[in-house]
C-alpha cells in the first residue's frame, strides 16, 4: 500500500510516495512557473495521473491522495483560496482532482495545517497530541493540533496568526498582512530594516551599502552575524515579536511541542534558545516550564509529509 502527497508552494509543486509507515518511496518538485488558475490544477491534475500509473515497490498501488495548499481550504465547498497563486480565490480543486482519483479518496487541507501534522507523523512532534507549527517564510501562519485534531475554526482559518495585535498603536501597514506579520515575517524582517535606515542618517554600516527597497531578510541575517549594529537592532526587535507570540500560543493551548518553521528558520534556528527565553518572560508560567520549543526536523519537505499523513488518516478512515 502507498500514499500520495502533494504540496502545493507558491512558487513549486512537491510530490511524494509514501509507505504506510511514511518511509520516502519517490519524491519529485516541479516549478510553477509563474502558473495560475488552471494550469496551476492542471499540473497538479498531471502529476497525479503519472503517479498513479507509475510503477511502485512490491507491485504496491497508490491507495489515498492528500494534498497541501497555500491560503484557505474551504471544506464544505472544496475550494481553495490562495493569494499567492493567482486566479485561485475559490478553485475548485476538489473537484478536479476527484475526477482524475480513480475513485481513491482526496484529502486537501491547509500548507499550515499539513505542516503540524507532518511533525507529528514524522518529525519533531511525534507522539504529541497537543503541538503548534509556528511557520515563518514570507508570511506567518500557524498549524495548531488540540487533543489529536486540527483546530480548523468555523471557516477554516484559525491559525492565521500573522495578525496577531502586539502592538500599539494600530497602523495602516497591518492591514493588509497584520501586526506580527509585519514585524517578524521574511518579508517583515526586511521592512523593519528599511524602517530603521530612513530613521538613522548616520549609519553607515553594511545595509546600507544596498539599495533600501532591494534588502531582503537573508541581508539582515547575514549582517546581524557579522555584528552589524542596525541588523542587530532588528533581529533584537524580531525576537521580541517571536517571543510575544510564542508566549500567547503557549498560555492559549498549552501545547507539548511549539515547532518552528518555515524558510526564516533556517537562518533563525540559533536564535530559539533567545526566543524561548523571551516567551517565558510572557507566558503562563507553568505551561511554559512544560513546553518545547524546537525547529522543524523535516524543513521544507513539513508540508508534503503532512499531506502524506492526510492521505493515511483517509485511509484507515475507510478500513
Amino acid at each position: 500500500m502507498a500514499l500520495l502527497g502533494i504540496d502545493l508552494g507558491g512558487t513549486k509543486l512537491a510530490a511524494a510516495v509514501f509507505t504506510e509507515n511514511g518511509e520516502t518511496v519517490s519524491k519529485e518538485v516541479i516549478s510553477l512557473m509563474g502558473r495560475g488558475g488552471a494550469e496551476a490544477g492542471a499540473l497538479i491534475v498531471s502529476t497525479i495521473k503519472k503517479l498513479l500509473n507509475a510503477d511502485l515497490f512490491e507491485g504496491s498501488r497508490i491507495e489515498s491522495i492528500g494534498i497541501s495548499v497555500p491560503g484557505i481550504y474551504r471544506i464544505k465547498e472544496g475550494t481553495v483560496w490562495a493569494p499567492n497563486i493567482k486566479g485561485w480565490d475559490n478553485y475548485p480543486l476538489l473537484e478536479e482532482v476527484t475526477a482524475v482519483a480513480d475513485g481513491l479518496p482526496v484529502t486537501i487541507d491547509s500548507d499550515r495545517a499539513c505542516y503540524i501534522l507532518g511533525e507529528m507523523w514524522q518529525g519533531n512532534a511525534r507522539g504529541c497530541r497537543d503541538a503548534i507549527f509556528l511557520a515563518v517564510g514570507t508570511g506567518i501562519g500557524a498549524g495548531i493540533v488540540a487533543d489529536g485534531r486540527i483546530l480548523r475554526g468555523a471557516h477554516d482559518i484559525a491559525g492565521a496568526i500573522g495578525w496577531l495585535a502586539l502592538d500599539t498603536p494600530f497602523r495602516d501597514e497591518y492591514i493588509s498582512c497584520g501586526c506580527f506579520e509585519h514585524n517578524a515575517s521574511g518579508e517583515g524582517i526586511a521592512k523593519v530594516a528599511r524602517e530603521y535606515l530612513q530613521k538613522q542618517n548616520d549609519y553607515a554600516g553594511e545595509l546600507r551599502a544596498k539599495p533600501s527597497e532591494e534588502i531582503t531578510s537573508h541581508d539582515v541575517f547575514a549582517a546581524y552575524q557579522n555584528g552589524d549594529p542596525l541588523a542587530t537592532t532588528v533581529i533584537k526587535h524580531t525576537i521580541e515579536f517571536w517571543g510575544m507570540a510564542v508566549a500567547n500560543l503557549i498560555s492559549l493551548f498549552n501545547p507539548e511541542k511549539i515547532i518552528l518553521g518555515g524558510g526564516v528558520f533556517g537562518p533563525a534556528v540559533s536564535l530559539i534558545p533567545e526566543i524561548t527565553r523571551e516567551a517565558a518572560r510572557w507566558a503562563q508560567p507553568i505551561s511554559s516550564g512544560q513546553v518545547g520549543i524546537v525547529a522543524s526536523s523535516l524543513g521544507g519537505d513539513a508540508g508534503v509529509y503532512g499531506a502524506g499523513y492526510l492521505a493515511l488518516e483517509k485511509y484507515r478512515s475507510r478500513l
